[in-house]
C-alpha cells in the first residue's frame, strides 16, 4: 500500500517525509522470521540483561551495607510500633571493617543522592545515544558505576560528603543506560518480537534487586560490609569485557551476525527508522500528546514503585513491628514477582500481536492497565490487613509483580511511535518519572496507599486514552532534496 508523502519547503532544501502505512499484515514479517535460538538479537537481550543487572546491585547495595556501616544500628529493633514485633533477633559477628557516626539525616543524603545524578543524565543520554551509538554510552556509563562503587569504601572513610559526591557519580553514570538501551533497541527489535526482547533486557533490573538484597546481607555477616562493593564491582567489571567483545551498534556492523538474521532484522525496520542522525524533531516531540500519554504513565508508575521501596521498611517496622531489613527474601520477594510477570507478559504481549493479530495499541494499553490498576487494588488492600503482617506481604508483593505487566505497555510503547528517537523520548519520560518519593510521615497509612493507587489509576487512564501504538508522522524517514 503506497504511504503518505509530506513535504517541508525551507530555503536551502526541501524535506520530503514518507509516511508509510502501518497496516502491514504481521504474517508478512513471520515469512522472513529469523531462528532466535543462538542469534545475535537475544545474545544482546541477555548481556543487556546482564548489565542492568549489574546496575541494579550497584544502586541496592549501599542501602544493605549502610546497616552495618553505621555505629547505631539498635534503634531499629527498639523502636514502637502497633503491631507485636515478628524481627528474627540477629546475631552478632566480628567485624573489621569501619563504621561511621551517621545521624538519620546523613544516612538520608547518603541514600537518596543518587538519584540526583541519576535524573541529570536522562534526556543527554537519549540524545548521544542517538548521535554516536549507545553501545559505549550505555557501557561507559554502567563501567563509571563500576568504578566508583569499587571507591566507595574510601570515600566512606574520607567523609559522608566524598561519600555523596561519589553516589551522585554513579547516578550520573547509570543515568544514560535506560535511553542508551532504549536507542538500540530500536535498530535491533523486530517489532513483533519487541515486548520479548525488552522485557528480557529489562528485567535484568529486578534480578539484580532480588539477588543483591539477600546476598548483601550475608556478605556483610559473614565478610564484612565493605566485600558488598568489592563483589559486586569485580561482577560489573566482567560483564563490561563481555559487552565490549559481543556487542555491536546495530546489525550492520556486528561481526558475527548471520546474514539471514542481519536482513530479517533491516527489512523489518525499515519503514520505521530514520536515515539521518542529525535531525531531531524536538518542537513534535514535546508536542506529541502520545508521548505525554506515557510520560503520565512513567511518572504514576514510579509514584507507586518508589513508595514501595522507600516506605515499605518503615511501614512494617512503625505498622507491623517487622523490621524488612532483617530478612533479605523477604524484601526481595516484591521484585522476583515482577520479573517473573515482566517475562511472561513480554511472551505474551508478542504473541497476542504475532499469532492472534492483536493491533499493537491494544496490547499496549491492555498491558498498562491490568499492571497499573491491579497493583492499585491490592495496594489498597494491604492498608486493610491490620496486624496480619502475612496478608499484608502478600498484598504488597502481589501489587508489586503485577506492575511488571506494564513492561509491555507503555514502558516499551517509545519503540512504537517513535523508534527512531526512542532514547530521546524515554530520557524524557524517565525524567518525570525519576522524582524522588520523599518520605511520607502521615499516621495514616491507608491514605499513602490510598494516594499511590489513586495516582496509578490516573496514570492508566490517561494512557488509554491518549496513547498510540503506531509511528507517528514527525518519527518517519526525512529525505533532503538540494
Amino acid at each position: 500500500m503506497p504511504g503518505k508523502i509530506f513535504f517541508f519547503i525551507s530555503p536551502h532544501y526541501i524535506d520530503v517525509y514518507i509516511y508509510h502505512s502501518v497496516t502491514k499484515s504481521p504474517k508478512g514479517l513471520e515469512q522472513h522470521e529469523s531462528p532466535a535460538c543462538c542469534s545475535s538479537r537475544y545474545g544482546l537481550a541477555f548481556l543487556s540483561c546482564y548489565g542492568f543487572f549489574v546496575a541494579y546491585a550497584l544502586r541496592v547495595n549501599l542501602s544493605v551495607a549502610m546497616v552495618d556501616m553505621v555505629k547505631n544500628r539498635s534503634s531499629v529493633n527498639n523502636s514502637s510500633s502497633v503491631c507485636p514485633h515478628h524481627s528474627i533477633p540477629v546475631p552478632k559477628s566480628n567485624h573489621s571493617a569501619s563504621v561511621y557516626d551517621w545521624d538519620s539525616e546523613t544516612q538520608g543524603w547518603i541514600l537518596g543522592s543518587f538519584f540526583y545524578g541519576y535524573i541529570l543524565t536522562q534526556i543527554p543520554g537519549g540524545y548521544l545515544a542517538r548521535k554516536y551509538g549507545a553501545k559505549w554510552l550505555f557501557g561507559i556509563g554502567i563501567l563509571c558505576t563500576v568504578i566508583f562503587t569499587l571507591l566507595t569504601p574510601v570515600a566512606a572513610d574520607l567523609g559522608a560528603g566524598y561519600l555523596i559526591a561519589v553516589r551522585v557519580l554513579e547516578g550520573i553514570g547509570e543515568g544514560v543506560s535506560y535511553p542508551a538501551m532504549h536507542a538500540m533497541w530500536a535498530s535491533w527489535a523486530p517489532p513483533l518480537e519487541r515486548s520479548r526482547l525488552l522485557t528480557i533486557s529489562y528485567t535484568g533490573a529486578q534480578l539484580g534487586t532480588v539477588v543483591a538484597l539477600p546476598l548483601c546481607g550475608q556478605i556483610c555477616f559473614y565478610l564484612d560490609w565493605t566485600y558488598v562493593f568489592y563483589i559486586f564491582g569485580a561482577v560489573g567489571l566482567l560483564w563490561f569485557v563481555l559487552w565490549a567483545y559481543f556487542v555491536s551498534n546495530s546489525p550492520s556492523f556486528h561481526k558475527r551476525i548471520s546474514e539471514d538474521e542481519k536482513t530479517y532484522i533491516m527489512a523489518s525496520l525499515k519503514n520505521e527508522l530514520s536515515p539521518t542522525t542529525d535531525y531531531i524533531p524536538w518542537t513534535s516531540i514535546l508536542k506529541s500528546l502520545p508521548l505525554w500519554a506515557i510520560v503520565v504513565a512513567h511518572f504514576s508508575y514510579n509514584w507507586t514503585f518508589y513508595t514501595l521501596l522507600t516506605l515499605l521498611p518503615t511501614y512494617m517496622n512503625d505498622i507491623l513491628g517487622f523490621s524488612i531489613q532483617q530478612n533479605g527474601m523477604l524484601s526481595a520477594l516484591p521484585y522476583l514477582g515482577c520479573w517473573l510477570l515482566a517475562l511472561l507478559g513480554g511472551q505474551l504481549a508478542d504473541l497476542l500481536r504475532e499469532k492472534y493479530l492483536i493491533r499493537t495499541v491494544i496490547v499496549r494499553k491492555a498491558f498498562t492497565i491490568v499492571g497499573m490498576v491491579g497493583p492499585a487494588v491490592f495496594l489498597i488492600a494491604a492498608g486493610y490487613t491490620g496486624c496480619n503482617y502475612v496478608l499484608a506481604i502478600a498484598f504488597l508483593t502481589l501489587s508489586s509483580s503485577l506492575g511488571g505487566i506494564s513492561a509491555s505497555g507503555f514502558n516499551i510503547n517509545h519503540l512504537d511511535i517513535a523508534p527512531s528517537y526512542a532514547g530521546i523520548l524515554l530520557g524524557i519520560t524517565n525524567s518525570f518519572a525519576t522524582e524522588k518519593v520523599r518520605k511520607n510521615t502521615i499516621p495514616e497509612w491507608q491514605i499513602v496507599f490510598y494516594i499511590s493507587a489513586a495516582i496509578n489509576i490516573f496514570g492508566a487512564v490517561f494512557f488509554t486514552i491518549f496513547g498510540k501504538g503506531t509511528v507517528q508522522p514527525w518519527a518517519v524517514q526525512r529525505i533532503q532534496i538540494r
